[in-house]
């Protein structure tokens, strides 16, 4: 019934354009009554967006679940990337969501409420594994903004591709931005950590003149580099 209401709404947003499409015409070509529909959806805008509700409690399963060894940076991207599952479990519906939600701000305000949801799932999660630090709610706001601007960027980058191509490989792509900004540890396997700038403070005399300041220099970094 509920996948009925689902596929009956979009035939009729395409035909027609989801404004000019009412309850009454979903429940009409379902074969269903009002009843029906509201037992399933609260409104025409969630008919639309019929697996948020499962993917954020699976989302929040996830991170209840997780052990206090998991890396926090790590895990939220892991939780992010849940959520994929369900845009990709169905390539043809989530492109025609992603273009109907482009031409109705309605729409468009519905699925930003959405996304704020799971952000603050994530930021509740970071908080209380980042609770120790003095900037831990901040960090754990950051990041979890962070984690979700990276996977809606993977994520719209495949959809405006009309769903081709692997969409784990562009989020996990934009995901490691954030791994390796906040967690050098969680980048992607065998990749080399940057090498630091190195810091060469030298004490001279004010009237020394510069060529042997720079030879000074240029000495203690040879030093550094030759094996002991």
């Amino acid at each position: 019934m509920r996948d009925a209401l689902v596929a009956a709404a979009f035939q009729l947003f395409l035909e027609r354009g989801y404004e000019a499409t009412t309850i009454d015409d979903i429940v009409a070509l379902a074969g269903v009554g009002r009843r029906s529909f509201f037992r399933y959806f609260p409104s025409k805008e969630d008919v639309v967006f019929p697996d948020h509700e499962r993917a954020l409690a699976e989302m929040t399963e996830f991170l209840d679940g997780s052990a206090d060894a998991d890396e926090p940076v790590s895990k939220a991207c892991d939780a992010a990337r849940l959520v994929l599952n369900m845009y990709a479990e169905n390539p043809t519906f989530s492109v025609q969501r992603y273009r109907l939600t482009k031409q109705v701000p309605g729409l468009r305000a519905y699925e930003l409420s959405v996304v704020w949801r799971y952000e603050r799932a994530l930021a509740e999660y970071l908080g209380a594994r980042f609770a120790g630090r003095p900037d831990g709610k901040l960090r754990a706001d950051v990041i979890a903004a962070a984690v979700v601007a990276a996977h809606n960027n993977g994520l719209r980058s495949w959809l405006r591709s009309g769903g081709e191509g692997d969409a784990f490989a562009a989020v996990d792509h934009a995901l490691d931005f954030v791994r390796r900004g906040w967690n050098p540890e969680g980048a992607a396997a065998g990749e080399p950590a940057e090498a630091e700038d190195d810091v060469v403070v030298v004490i001279t005399r004010r009237r020394t003149p510069m060529w042997r300041v720079v030879r000074e220099i240029e000495s203690s970094l040879d030093g550094e580099r030759s094996p002991s």
